[in-house]
């Protein structure tokens, strides 16, 4: 596009399907729903330039609600159905929807794969921490005790984190939002989209039926600031405010550690940790910080290196390239070849 040339103007509408939404009153998948249309409206990018893929879950809704292609695929395997779409249609904008379950537990094994292959495109897992299309059993993310229709007695798993194992993954972008932390959330899409390689986004989302107010202790406007630490690149790590005092991250040298200190006499921004978003260790340190620390938000890991369709394409050039036409009877019978009597 020339500079000349104005992009291309969409709203949100243009990206709404006239299918009914089924999902119950009051899920935050709506709130996801809404932004990501938002955000693709202002991407100025055609509506048959998208591809939204899907599991198996109530996430896996997510593409008959999306005005764009889209392929409802089957559990725990929307990964490998992405990775070869965008490997054979280099030029779609690839988006993967899935949850807690369908990500974490049968496709725990695609979802690595799919991360360290570092295909262009962006994963939202949708974090509820339950297992809401079956009615409320416990989840890879469930925390130890819960009580389910499959844990009567209280979960003994010890959870993933879904960011942690992205990262040991090798994820080149790594960031997590709340379906009711509408600007932030974004913010966070738009940054995913314009990432070259896998997109990995945590979503905290609420299951109002089945684990009702599973974030309000980080998402409750009376304890947000407290609770919630929004990580910008080269800036400190700073939050609180708003009636409270500010505060901010120390990493305390002896026992390498994150620490909260409140700014004041004592510590000062000079003190507080300065986000490095291509950081590994210190990523490490902030995709695992819970309650009473503050739970971080924003992009908390991104790198550059090369996607995996740019080296499938390339070889295929490589091979096209060389002189002659191919012989598939000299591939079959060459090598190690043997005879059946």
């Amino acid at each position: 596009m020339s500079n000349n040339e104005e992009v291309p103007s969409y709203s949100k509408k243009d990206f709404m399907s006239d299918q009914t939404i089924r999902w119950c009153p009051g899920c935050g998948d709506y709130s996801i729903l809404s932004q990501v249309q938002t955000t693709f409206a202002g991407l100025g990018i055609p509506r048959e330039k998208f591809a939204v893929v899907s599991g198996i879950g109530c996430s896996s809704r997510f593409p008959y609600y999306m005005n764009t292609y889209g392929f409802h695929t089957i559990h725990g395997r929307a990964p490998a159905f992405a990775t070869g779409l965008k490997v054979t249609n280099p030029d779609l904008s690839v988006w993967v929807i899935t949850g807690d379950g369908d990500a974490l537990s049968i496709g725990g094994n695609h979802l690595i794969h799919l991360l360290r292959r570092n295909v262009d495109l962006q994963l939202l897992l949708f974090n509820n921490r339950i297992y809401g299309l079956t009615k409320g059993q416990y989840s890879p993310t469930s925390e130890v005790g819960k009580r389910t229709k499959s844990t009567p007695m209280g979960s003994i798993d010890h959870p993933f984190e879904p960011c942690a194992v992205a990262l040991g993954a090798d994820a080149s972008f790594i960031a997590r939002t709340v379906d009711v932390f509408v600007r932030e959330q974004r913010a966070v899409l738009k940054a995913a989209h314009d990432h070259s390689g896998t997109s990995f986004v945590e979503i905290f989302q609420n299951c109002n039926i089945f684990n009702d107010n599973a974030f309000t202790n980080i998402t409750d406007k009376k304890v947000r600031h407290n609770a919630a630490l929004f990580a910008e690149h080269g800036k400190p790590l700073i939050f609180g405010g708003k009636n409270s005092p500010l505060k901010g991250l120390r990493l305390d040298p002896a026992r390498l550690r994150l620490e909260v200190v409140e700014l004041g006499e004592e510590y000062s921004e000079e003190d507080i940790l300065v986000h490095d978003e291509t950081n590994p260790v210190l990523a490490g340190l902030l995709v695992r910080m819970r309650p009473p620390m503050p739970v971080v938000f924003g992009v908390i890991f991104r790198v550059q290196r090369p996607c995996y369709e740019a080296g499938v394409h390339a070889q295929l050039e490589e091979a096209q390239s060389k002189p002659g036409a191919g012989d598939l009877s000299k591939v079959l019978y060459s090598g190690d070849t043997w005879v059946v009597e």
